[in-house]
Formats: C-alpha cells, structure tokens, sequence
C-alpha cells in the first residue's frame, strides 16, 4: 500500500496553495497599487469604483441630508411627474375607448374630462388633509395602518407597490411612443431606449432625490410652459387646424350606441391620468421644513396644472376631431395641429419625450420610502430600510427598478399594453386613504372635523366606485394581472411577518440572554505543503488559541510511483518545527473534503466544551487568469462546513505581494 500526500495529487496541481478570488476576480484584501507599477487585474475593483462614485456622488453624512430635500417647485420634478405627464396618455385612452362606438361617440371626450378633473380636485383636497395629518409619509398605507387595521393597511401597501412598478414602465413607455411618434425610424429600438432610460433615472435616484429633482427642473419647465403654449395657440389660433395627420384612423366604423357601460368604461380608461396625485402625500419627509407647508404647496401646484392641462387637451380634441391613428398619439395630433409640425411642435415632442421618461422618477421616491415603512412593520425584509451611501434607500430603488424592467421587456414597451393593468392599485390606495381619514376625524374630532369627514367620505365613495368599475371594465382586457399580483403580494406580506416572528421568538429579543462565557479554542488549520503561507496561517492560529493543529490529507494510490506515505512533509514538517503538531489523514478514497471533516466531527466529540476554529489560508492571485492555477480546495471546504454551526469557519486570503515580504 502506498499513500500519496496530498500535496502531490493531480501530477503536482496540488502543490499550488488554496487560492481565493473575488467576484470580480481579485483579492479580497490586497495593498494599495503603487503609483509607478504596471496597472493590473488587480487594480480593476479600484476603477470600477471610481466610475461608479463618479456616477453617484461620494457618501453623504447626516448632516448633509438637508440638501437632498425638496422646495414645492422641485417637488413638481421629483415626486409629481406621473401626474402631470399622464395627459400624454389619459386623453388618448378616452379616445380609443369611444373609438369603438364610431366617429360620433368621440365628443364625449370632454364631459368625460370634466368628471375626471372634478374628482382630482375631490382627490387634491384629501390628500392635503393627508399630509395634514400624517406628516410621517406613507400616504395611504399610514392613513389605514392607523385608522383601518393591519389588512387594509397591507392590501393598500401591495396596490401601491403594483401601481408604483406600473407607472414606472408606463411613463417611460409614454415617453419613448411619443418619441417614435416624431422620429418614426426609432420605433424598431423601442425596447432598448426604454431600458437606457430605465438606466439613467435609476442611477439619479441613487444619486438622491434633490439632485434627481434638480436635474429634471429644466424637461419639467420646458414640458409645462410648452404644452401649455400648445394649448394657449390651439384654443386661439391654431397654426394647422386642417393639415393632414399622419397614419391611419383607428375608429370603427359603424354607428355603436353610446350607453353609460361605454362611458364608464371610458372614464375607468382616463382616470389613469390621475395616478401620482398620492405621491406627495408619500414623500412628504423628503421635503424642506415646513414640510407640511411645502408639500400643501406642491399638491395645489400639481392640481391646478394638471387640471387645466386635461380640460384643455379634451377641448382642443374635440375641436380638431382628432382620432386614434396608427403610429401617432393623440397627444402628437394635437400638437401638430396647434403649431404645424414644425420647430415649436419638435421642440415641445422631446420636452414631452424626456419629462414623460423622467415621470418614473414619482415612483422612485415613493415606493423607496413605502418598503422601508413596511420593512420597519416586518413586511419586507430589513435592508429595504438601509440607506445607501447617498442616504437613500437604496435597496427599494433598485428592485423598482427590475420589477420596471422585466415589465417592459414583457410588453415590449407598448403603452397600450399597460394602461389596462394602470390605475387599479392606485384608485384602490384612494379608496383606503380616504376612508381611513374619515375615521380619524371621527376619532380626533378638531374644529370642523364634520366637513372634512364629509369631503373624505365623498371622495372614498366616488374612488370606491370608480375602483368596482375598473376592475368590472378592465378584467377581460388585463386587470386580471392586478388582481393577482396584489394577493400575492400580500401573501408576501404575511410570509415575511411569519418569519420575523419566529426568529424574534427564537433569538429571545426583548429579554435579557446569559451572561457570556468564554470557551477554550481549538484551532484546525488544513495545509498542503510547507510555505510562508502555511507560516502565516499558523501564527494567526496561534494568536486564536492555543491549542492549534495542522492537517493534511494522504491517499492510499499505490499506482503513483512519487508517492512516499506523506514522509517528506512529515519531514520537512519536524526540520522547520512551528511548534504545532502536524497530522496526516489517510484516505482511501478520492475526496478530500470527507477526511477533513471527519477529523473535525472527531475533535468535535472529543472536545465538547471547546470552541472549534478550522481556519483555512487561501491565496490571492495577482491576476484573474492565474486563478485556474491553483486548487480551489477551501472553496470545497468552506462550502462543506459552512453550515455547521457547532464550528467557525474562517478564510484568511493573503496576497502573494504579502507573502513575499513576510
């Protein structure tokens, strides 16, 4: 029988030390680079952070929070974008709904408008009550936890967090149809400008929601002025009332009856107009103080200029007898026949472009701030309540952004598509909110509690019927996807809870635990050869315990003619003496991870009163393509035994510039 040691396996493979890589393919730690030495592998980690920190800005102090919050005019930028962009789409699913009635069922599109602009005002109103009384944010999950109980409140969370994902991908999808709407020869990458913008505003919103909303007041300005002059040269003097539009009428052409289930369903249509009117209420810590009274501000600022912008939109509509058509939005119609389709409308279509994009960055500062609510209940897991380096939450902000993305990948960046699914979660989250603030006015009961109550009361039933027929209206054409996702969202809910309430009941928070005691340790240090790695992997052994033993594996192959039973490290083991004994693990078989653990189940039993530490040295390789050179045993080991938890285990990675000058 002869034994091959371990450090000969594999025609000599072996002889090389454990070595550990990064993800990126470096060390885990490693010494600053010299400014005169060659740039390595090594030195990638270093770049990548210094172009990602110069994409989001260095770390921020607390202190320095102050300047990431918001005026009223910022706030339009950051957090009201949603609302005010939605006029790109809201008319126009009017119009494709009455379109199916015939060409004289689309002057309802005004009455229509009217109803809608008269419940923003109902809404504009509650929600200031809503800031009033919960300056804290969390909109209408605050107003039902407080008022409504744990299961309204969840099933307001899960109708925000569907409309939030919702908006992001309809408002970039908007913004991109409105572009290939004027450069036609774009509409083949709709997909892929809808991603790379996806991409931008996520990496602003990481930056901070002041910069975010700083970076958009420009597109904001430009969109409100511009369309509003639009409007203005429309109801006046339109430039091109009679010139042709380009597409064709997508309008049925028989003579349909006009009957209140197509009205309704038209209204249910356009009432995504006013989705985003909640978010300010959400976000109102993100504002400058007076928060309360800056927020107010924003949410009338946001009210009147939407309003105006809806009914002047319906007018000009009906006044141009604009109609669907292929390959143009109504919205672009409109324009372009207000102002010809010249400079003035191209100008004002990529303000409309680019601000209907930035009208996700609503949803990245509300949905952030919801999950760290619910993070904080045990709703979601705990690091969606961690700021990042930027004193955002981080964490919210990057899975809004792949829930966005995966949906417009789904629907290939098609409005249409998503309109069906949009506005249900939020009417849903109205509905709760203004509801939960009649009870609180009823519980509170300040001066002239009676009216606001009344105002809530009637804005819950108007968002509560307007939800039933939605829900009726849309099931068929895919708000059946909502009605799913929001259960299972709650679902989620419940499961997260569960768990944190079985971990809290184990860990024995709130109570006081033993007194700790200390336990003599017993250090296992896995070896292979002889070497400054092995040197330096004993003495942090020793500076662990003091009682430290090193193991290597032998195996018995009595075909390897080199082999000589482990006796030339054994050896070279007693010629060096490091003071710790050395013990060979013979093994019949293969595999070196078994010999290893089963030395450590025996120590194990012998030793239960003992902390066990098996510590295994591993090597950092200058460079990723030197990775392939050495064994990836301690990656074996560390999988094998990491979920003992009887033991600890420890990877000491050295880089080889470290060794060298040991």
């Amino acid at each position: 029988m002869r034994l091959v040691p371990l450090s000969q396996v594999g025609a000599g493979i072996w002889r090389l030390p454990f070595v550990s890589v990064t993800p990126d393919g470096e060390g885990a730690d490693h010494p600053a680079p010299t400014l005169a030495g060659p740039r390595t592998d090594r030195d990638r980690p270093r770049l990548v952070a210094s172009v990602w920190r110069a994409l989001v800005g260095r770390p921020l102090r607390f202190r320095e929070a102050e300047q990431e919050q918001i005026t009223p005019v910022e706030g339009l930028s950051a957090l009201s974008l949603d609302a005010l962009t939605s006029v790109a789409y809201g008319p126009e699913a009017i119009l494709i709904v009455l379109a199916t009635a015939g060409m004289g069922a689309l002057n309802k599109v005004l009455p229509i408008t009217i109803a809608i602009v008269v419940l923003l005002v109902l809404l504009v109103l509650s929600y200031m009550q809503v800031i009033d009384a919960y300056p804290g944010g969390g909109g209408s999950y605050a107003v039902s936890k407080a008022n409504l109980g744990g299961g309204a409140s969840q099933l307001a969370a899960a109708s925000l967090i569907v409309d939030y994902t919702l908006t992001v991908a309809v408002s970039i999808a908007a913004g991109v149809g409105a572009l290939t709407s004027a450069y036609p020869a774009l509409h083949s990458a709709t997909v892929p400008i809808c991603l790379g913008i996806l991409a931008v505003v996520t990496v602003l919103n990481i930056r901070g929601l002041g910069e975010g909303a700083r970076a958009f007041l420009l597109p904001t300005f430009l969109f409100i002025v511009g369309l509003l002059a639009v409007i203005a040269v429309g109801l006046f003097h339109p430039l091109a009332e009679h010139a042709p539009q380009p597409g064709a009428v997508v309008v049925s052409t028989g003579v349909g009856t006009v009957g209140i289930l197509l009205v309704l369903k038209a209204f249910a249509a356009g009432c995504s107009a006013l989705t985003g009117v909640e978010a300010i209420a959400n976000g109102v810590p993100l504002f400058k103080e007076p928060r309360v009274t800056r927020a107010k501000r924003t949410e009338l600022l946001l009210g009147g200029t939407l309003g105006v912008m809806l009914l002047g939109l319906a007018v000009l509509a009906v006044r141009f007898h604009v109609k669907p058509r292929t390959g143009q939005t109504v919205l672009s119609q409109i324009m372009g026949a207000a102002v010809g389709r010249h400079w003035a409308y191209y100008v004002v279509s990529l303000s409309i472009t680019a601000v209907l994009a930035l009208a996700a960055n609503t949803s990245f500062g509300g949905l952030p701030v919801l999950a760290s609510l619910l993070a904080a209940d045990d709703r979601l897991p705990h690091l969606f309540a961690l700021r990042g380096d930027r004193l955002v939450f981080s964490k919210g902000i990057w899975t809004l952004a792949a829930m966005a993305a995966a949906l417009l990948i789904a629907v290939r960046g098609n409005t249409n598509s998503l309109i069906p699914l949009f506005a249900i979660g939020v009417f849903i989250g109205f509905t709760l909110a203004q509801a939960g603030l009649v009870v609180h006015w009823w519980r509170t009961r300040p001066a002239r509690w009676w009216g606001r109550a009344l105002l809530n009361a009637i804005g819950a039933l108007a968002t509560g019927v307007s939800s039933i027929v939605f829900l009726v209206a849309k099931f068929v054409e895919g708000a059946w996807v909502v009605v799913v996702a929001i259960p299972v969202f709650i679902g989620l809910f419940h499961v997260v809870a569960r768990y944190y309430r079985q971990v809290a009941g184990e860990l024995a928070l709130g109570a006081l635990p033993a007194i700790p005691s200390s336990k003599p340790t017993f250090v296992i240090i896995p070896v292979v050869n002889v070497s400054r790695l092995t040197a330096q992997a004993v003495s942090k052994a020793l500076s662990l315990g003091h009682e430290v033993v090193a193991v290597t594996v032998v195996f018995d192959n009595p075909g390897d003619a080199a082999d000589d039973g482990g006796r030339a490290i054994e050896r070279e083991w007693e010629r060096w003496h490091p003071s710790v004994p050395l013990h060979l693990l013979r093994s019949e078989y293969a595999s070196i991870v078994k010999p290893v653990t089963d030395f450590v189940d025996q120590v194990r039993n012998e030793r239960q009163d003992h902390q066990i530490v098996v510590l295994i040295p591993v090597v950092v390789p200058r460079k990723l393509r030197y990775r392939v050179l050495h064994n990836q045993i301690d990656v074996a080991l560390s999988s094998a035994l990491r979920a003992r938890t009887d033991l600890i285990v420890a990877r000491v990675p050295m880089s080889l510039e470290e060794l060298a000058s040991s």
